[in-house]
């Protein structure tokens, strides 16, 4: 039997104490040093901010699924979304294409963060 192992997600990042003050607003978790956000509650992973010189230049390969919805459906998970999505832009996140429910999933709300790194409103 393996042990659980803790996660820590790591994003790359020009700005990486602005990043992660935009996170710990997003989510709700304290600034670590400055460079890095943990759950209060020490439930979620730590988030860490590291600088690289280069930019975002394509489709991230693994993002965060901020989960705003769970258990809602229809109309009621829209004006979740919708008011999630409101209070992100006010701190410079970027709304992208509301994926409406269809046989399969749930709608969501596809966003960038305030570098361009992709997350949905879940």
């Amino acid at each position: 039997m393996t042990s659980v192992r803790q996660v820590q997600v790591t994003f790359d990042c020009a700005d990486p104490e602005r990043v992660a003050r935009f996170w710990c607003e997003v989510l709700g978790y304290e600034l670590q040093g400055d460079t890095a956000c943990v759950d209060p509650a020490g439930v979620g992973p730590r988030l860490y901010f590291q600088r690289v010189p280069e930019g975002k230049v394509v489709k991230n390969r693994v993002h965060l699924d901020v989960r705003v919805g769970t258990g809602l459906v229809g109309e009621e998970r829209l004006a979740a979304l919708e008011a999630e999505c409101a209070r992100l832009e006010k701190l410079g996140a970027v709304r992208g294409q509301l994926l409406l429910a269809d046989e399969e999933n749930e709608s969501c709300q596809n966003m960038q963060d305030i570098e361009g790194n992709e997350f949905c409103l879940d």
